[in-house]
């Protein structure tokens, strides 16, 4: 069964009375070369896939993964997909809502404490929500492989210290290693979304650990919600400069801040987007020393 075809896709919706659930942001790949590449970032040993649809990536990460659990939360799509996995018997879908479910109970007891990797073909309404969640719950993930809105693409993978870079790009990189894959068209869905979009990767950091015999880098000892607020502030008035936002929104004197400013080497002028990840960082211990 081609689940790429159009004609076939009609037909499965036709046979089984499926229609689209706008509120769902429904959009499956009927472009053929595109799940095989999201594949190729599965780990073998186990996969989570957010999001079924008719199972087009679901057969292809099947393929690859010894085990893959998928988490669909549209449960009008049974019928389809007891139809289109019949012949993957190491598929396993939890109906249920992945943002409210208990990933870290789930992965536990589907995969037995072995770090899995997650692929998706995301819808654009709970991007950023799922990812962050991915990443903030630091669960047993190697890699984060998602399709997205490609504009969304962009701002995710922005480096901090380049233009496109906010809060979330620097949030993303904190906890792991992002990499725009590939662009896919509009055209290569259906029905056709308003935008393009893009694959991303996302090597999750580990903490003390290893990738690959290499030490992983990483912020130790730091105050996550703390570092995270100076983050949101300095992006909150992004078209001024830091002093500004960092000392309204933190409750701090200018002249504190732009001392912090200075002694990571940037101007009291300096404004959020031309901040490095490491200087990000720098700022928050000059800061915390600071409020001491």
């Amino acid at each position: 069964m081609n689940l790429t075809n159009i004609n076939t896709i009609k037909d499965l919706f036709a046979r089984h009375g499926f229609a689209f659930t706008k509120s769902l942001g429904q959009n499956f790949l009927i472009n053929p070369s595109v799940c095989p590449k999201i594949a190729l970032g599965a780990e073998k040993s186990g996969v989570l896939e957010i999001g079924a649809g008719v199972g087009v990536l679901t057969r292809e990460l099947a393929k690859v993964s010894e085990k893959v659990v998928v988490i669909e939360i549209d449960e009008t799509l049974k019928p389809i997909l007891a139809e289109t996995l019949a012949d993957y018997p190491n598929v396993e879908i939890i109906w249920a809502d992945v943002l409210k479910t208990d990933l870290r109970g789930l992965i536990a007891e589907k995969f037995g404490g072995e770090r899995i990797s997650v692929c998706a073909n995301l819808p654009y309404y709970i991007t950023s929500p799922v990812i962050m969640r991915l990443l903030e719950e630091r669960l047993p993930l190697s890699s984060i492989t998602v399709m997205v809105q490609k504009e969304a693409a962009v701002r995710l993978c922005a480096k901090p210290g380049t233009r496109n870079c906010g809060a979330v790009s620097v949030a993303v990189r904190y906890y792991s290693e992002p990499k725009k894959l590939f662009d896919v068209s509009r055209g290569s869905f259906m029905p056709a979304p308003n935008v393009d979009s893009a694959v991303i990767r996302l090597d999750v950091r580990v903490v003390g650990g290893l990738r690959e015999g290499r030490a992983v880098p990483y912020a130790a000892n730091i105050d996550e919600k703390f570092f995270f607020k100076i983050v949101r502030a300095s992006f909150s008035q992004r078209r001024k400069q830091l002093a500004n936002p960092l000392s309204s929104e933190l409750g701090l004197q200018k002249e504190a801040v732009k001392t912090a400013l200075e002694a990571i080497g940037k101007k009291p002028t300096a404004r959020a987007e031309e901040l490095t990840l490491e200087e990000f960082i720098g700022l928050y211990k000059n800061i915390k020393e600071i409020i001491k």
